[in-house]
């Protein structure tokens, strides 16, 4: 797991500004401004990304906002930004408020981690397990084989698609769930504390011994380690960029590239793309800082950096569709 401890360190002080939703323009001044807000689940790497590209001759800058998915869209529907970013693709309802059309790119991959702060305890969970973590059903970690301590589930407070995404995974492997809290970017929990963002709960299960939650594997850092979870086959898996790697060819995006599979049989079990949000109209002078900033995340050289730091590199030939997406933009 070292390559995840550096994660967040390899993103720097942009990194740093996105715990508390702020963001910072860095570069020459030669290229053009672009204003972007949304998914903390990609925060890192967009950060690294975004600080490389403007020290680069186009001198492109880029200020993203960690505000979450659920902030990202309704400030991309709004249109109070360049472009939003989402780790759950819009759905038509909300597509057909944005009046100049929308272009939706998968930009980078990972997994969603079920992150503990537990000393001496290697957690493995099989799928019912998961999910009676969740529910609220397991209150003390020698149900789980890791001494007699308290349980506390820390969640996401804010509307996110990590929440989306790991609700949609509990939803596909236990009927409780399902038929009880359900999925979505925001749910009702039956239980645990709330905290905002990925940066936020990782935040609090640090601080917190006997914690348990979910965040982007690129967060599971210091204290945190992540769980072993049981995938559709029931092989018990430990989100590995091998494993994700598998896991994420059993997707199937679709012509809109918007595609997902919530209980992989391979892999490990719990992983996403995530994708900026572009309007397909009226980018007017943005247009060409847009499709630099976005050639250049979708380059080799900004795509192989992507485990190193907890992410998994989109395939080839979801590169090459994405590109051709881009160039749509008007």
């Amino acid at each position: 797991m070292a390559r995840r401890f550096l994660a967040l360190a390899a993103a720097g002080g942009l990194t740093a500004l996105s715990l508390t939703g702020c963001s910072l323009f860095t570069g020459s001044s030669s290229g053009g401004k672009l204003t972007g807000a949304g998914a903390s689940f990609p925060a890192a790497i967009y950060n690294r990304w975004f600080q490389q590209l403007a020290q680069k001759p186009e001198g492109v800058k880029v200020a993203y906002q960690s505000v979450g998915s659920g902030a990202g869209v309704r400030q991309f529907i709004g249109e109070t930004v360049d472009f939003g970013a989402s780790d759950v693709p819009m759905k038509p309802g909300q597509i057909a408020q944005v009046k100049r059309g929308v272009v939706q790119l998968p930009m980078t991959a990972g997994a969603i981690a079920v992150a503990y702060n537990k000393p001496g305890c290697d957690l493995k969970l099989d799928q019912q397990q998961l999910a009676d973590v969740f529910l609220g059903k397991i209150t003390n970690w020698k149900d789980l084989g890791c001494g007699d301590q308290k349980l506390t589930v820390v969640h996401r407070s804010d509307g996110s698609g990590t929440t989306a995404n790991f609700t949609a995974h509990l939803a596909a492997i236990s009927p409780a769930w399902a038929n009880g809290p359900s999925k979505g970017k925001t749910i009702n929990w039956p239980t645990g504390v709330g905290a905002k963002g990925n940066e936020g709960v990782a935040a609090q299960l640090g601080q917190l011994e006997g914690g348990i939650g979910y965040v982007e594997v690129a967060y599971v850092k210091g204290a945190l380690q992540a769980a072993a979870l049981t995938n559709a086959s029931g092989e018990v898996v430990k989100p590995t960029a091998e494993s994700e790697s598998e896991a994420l060819a059993s997707i199937d995006l679709g012509p809109d590239l918007t595609g997902s599979n919530p209980n992989p049989a391979k892999g490990y079990p719990i992983v996403t793309f995530t994708w900026i949000l572009l309007y397909k109209e009226g980018n007017g002078d943005k247009l060409k800082p847009l499709q630099t900033a976005f050639e250049y995340t979708l380059s080799p050289d900004a795509q192989q950096q992507a485990p190193e730091i907890g992410y998994v590199t989109l395939p080839d030939e979801v590169v090459t569709k994405a590109k051709e997406a881009l160039q749509t933009i008007q």
